[in-house]
């Protein structure tokens, strides 16, 4: 019922959303005798405001036309390599042409982005993939909106979502090169350790874990505390919902994502308060460069997926409630998943010190389950200064994190090395 009143809620804006886009372009309109006044600003603002707070954002494009490899520009063509109706992992191919006179005949290392499953798009990892392109061969997961995915298609669980990364990685090949971000930790983990219990030659060359809650017992956010303080019932009572008729995935049982839009923006409800109205401003100032800025944000920030029922209560139970992988209990497929299994895989954990989604500490604890692990085979970093969203895009991680994860997976592109269980020596390390 609430996903129907919702879509309802949305229709009956929308004659008032046109309204305030036809509002707009003529208060700009060169023929408006009153452009450029204050009042036409004002109003013009206004308008853009309030069609910018009542659009539906879709899911956003890659933009991810070109990329600088060596100082000349290569195109860049995103195509799927794997599918299934849940997930498409995505190549981001460079023209071969352009890497042969940009690199000659040298090979870069194969970067496979879990991109989270938690709400947003995998277009919110843009600039991570933008930092990799250059020098990697990069592929991402590109999860699908469980409202777009026919029942007819099946359930998709946690489970599931743990045989992907495995296809994946197999369809891949050895020496590939695993970065998990955010939610993608444990289920990641899950999955390498598999690969390896199973002497797999897939099991990845390195795995890198950013703001994951690998155990989120330590250091609880407020979004752990809602989880450990509610029951999986009361979860499904409140929090799920029947996708509407009108989408492929119709009588669907979801998260819906403007559920988990609204908890996000709830944690910081003053901080999107305050940038709202310093777009209006800049409206009125007619500052197009900074409204350009909260444009590009909030386009990618307010676009949202559903989750499957059964992925979001056993995500709930398995990682916030039971914390079955960090206390080493967790079991797929009844087999008992032991990451200390993982002998021959570079750990690299990154963490933000201003994190208010998963706390210090909660990514570091790959470190005490992967036990098989030499000290020489692995590596911590914690950002100073960022939070959540830092510690895979912005500035920051261009700047600071991203060259100590180039640096990470060269150290262990040799097989040899990581047989040894110790890194090479990388060139401006």
């Amino acid at each position: 019922m609430l996903y129907s009143l919702y879509e309802l809620g949305h229709l009956s804006v929308a004659p008032l959303r046109i309204a305030a886009m036809m509002q707009s372009n003529m208060l700009r309109s060169p023929l408006n005798p009153a452009v450029g006044s204050e009042a036409a600003r004002a109003m013009a603002a206004a308008s853009d405001l309030f069609e910018t707070v009542t659009r539906r954002y879709r899911k956003p494009a890659w933009d991810l036309a070109t990329t600088l490899v060596e100082g000349a520009s290569v195109a860049v063509t995103p195509k799927p390599a794997w599918a299934s109706p849940w997930c498409t992992m995505l190549h981001f191919e460079r023209d071969a042409d352009a890497m042969r006179k940009a690199r000659g005949a040298r090979t870069d290392p194969t970067v496979l982005i879990v991109a989270p499953m938690s709400g947003h798009y995998a277009t919110l990892l843009r600039g991570t993939v933008e930092a990799f392109l250059p020098e990697h061969e990069v592929y991402i997961t590109d999860w699908a909106d469980a409202r777009q995915v026919p029942v007819l298609s099946g359930r998709f669980d946690y489970h599931d979502y743990i045989d992907h990364v495995m296809a994946m990685l197999r369809a891949l090949g050895p020496d590939t090169h695993v970065v998990a971000v955010c939610q993608p930790g444990p289920p990641v983990l899950a999955a390498i350790s598999m690969l390896a219990q199973e002497g797999d030659p897939c099991t990845p060359a390195t795995m890198t874990y950013m703001g994951s809650p690998i155990d989120a017992r330590r250091s609880p956010t407020a979004p752990n505390l809602l989880a450990e303080r509610r029951s999986i019932e009361w979860f499904q009572k409140n929090m799920i919902h029947t996708v509407p008729a009108i989408y492929p995935g119709g009588f669907r049982r979801v998260y819906p994502g403007f559920l988990q839009l609204a908890s996000f923006m709830g944690m910081n409800l003053s901080r999107h308060v305050d940038a709202h109205h310093d777009y209006f401003q800049h409206l009125i100032q007619g500052d197009g460069d900074s409204a350009q800025r909260h444009r590009d944000f909030y386009d990618e920030y307010l676009s949202v997926m559903d989750l499957s029922e059964e992925f979001y209560v056993q995500t709930l139970r398995e990682v916030f409630q039971e914390y079955s992988l960090a206390k080493g209990e967790f079991v797929h497929r009844d087999v008992r998943v032991d990451p200390g299994a993982i002998v021959a895989t570079g750990l690299l954990t990154v963490e933000g010190e201003l994190d208010d989604i998963s706390g210090i500490g909660q990514t570091q604890a790959a470190h005490d389950l992967c036990t098989g692990l030499p000290e020489g085979m692995r590596e911590d970093y914690i950002q100073p200064g960022v939070g959540h969203y830092g510690v895979f895009n912005g500035r920051r991680f261009q700047r600071e994190i991203y060259p100590r994860m180039r640096r990470f997976i060269r150290a262990f592109q040799s097989p040899a090395t990581r047989k040894a269980g110790r890194r090479l020596k990388v060139v401006g390390e």
